[in-house]
């Protein structure tokens, strides 16, 4: 059965601003009457957030490996648990990060083959994926710059790092020009959104 529902995902490095972008889309459809539901990767489910700890937590000493298997075990998860049934009841879900991040910051940033990430992505994920991506774009000094203050296991990872993974998200885009969207996100949080909103009035058919 086709789904019903529209899934949506927001992407970029760390402080690039995708989290604002994705508050101010849940308010935008939310005043239109839209039924929206709001996750994070990995996060979402009790299962999902105890990975997500591990992940996250400094003090965790991981191998690329393991960091790899265990963003996919929350992502399977989260789909099976939350996102596929969300989608068939109709909803609109509103995911911060998704599988294009794994292939990113683990693929990209960290030097795992990118075709074995793509099978893993795959078997986590089924028959659910992003109809529609907005990538938040932004250079590592601006991430830098708008970063709190602690930072967590990602996201004292080098400059170097950052700009792989930056480099990875941009040849994604390259990819998949039809689903995932580059926005610039060095201008205004409200800048931004000018653009996201315009493309949801084409995709979703908003009034």
């Amino acid at each position: 059965m086709r789904k019903k529902g529209f899934f949506i995902t927001f992407e970029g490095i760390d402080g690039s601003g995708k989290t604002t972008q994705l508050r101010l889309t849940e308010e935008y459809l939310i005043q239109r009457g839209r039924a929206v539901l709001v996750l994070r990767e990995p996060g979402s489910t009790p299962v999902s957030e105890k990975i997500r700890e591990i992940l996250l937590d400094r003090r965790n000493r991981l191998s690329a490996e393991t960091e790899l298997l265990l963003y996919e075990a929350a992502r399977a998860a989260l789909v099976r648990d939350v996102i596929a049934p969300a989608l068939k009841n109709g909803l609109i879900v509103l995911c911060d990060r998704f599988y294009d991040s794994t292939t990113a910051y683990q693929g990209y940033g960290r030097g795992i083959n990118l075709s074995l990430i793509d099978r893993l992505n795959r078997l986590a994920v089924g028959k659910t994926h992003p109809d529609l991506t907005f990538l938040v774009d932004v250079d590592y000094s601006t991430s830098l710059r708008r970063r709190k203050k602690e930072s967590d296991r990602l996201e004292s990872e080098s400059a170097a790092f950052f700009r792989r993974v930056r480099n990875g998200f941009l040849a994604l885009a390259r990819k998949e020009k039809n689903r995932i969207v580059v926005l610039r996100g060095d201008g205004s949080a409200a800048q931004t959104f000018t653009e996201v909103r315009n493309c949801l009035l084409r995709r979703l058919k908003i009034r």
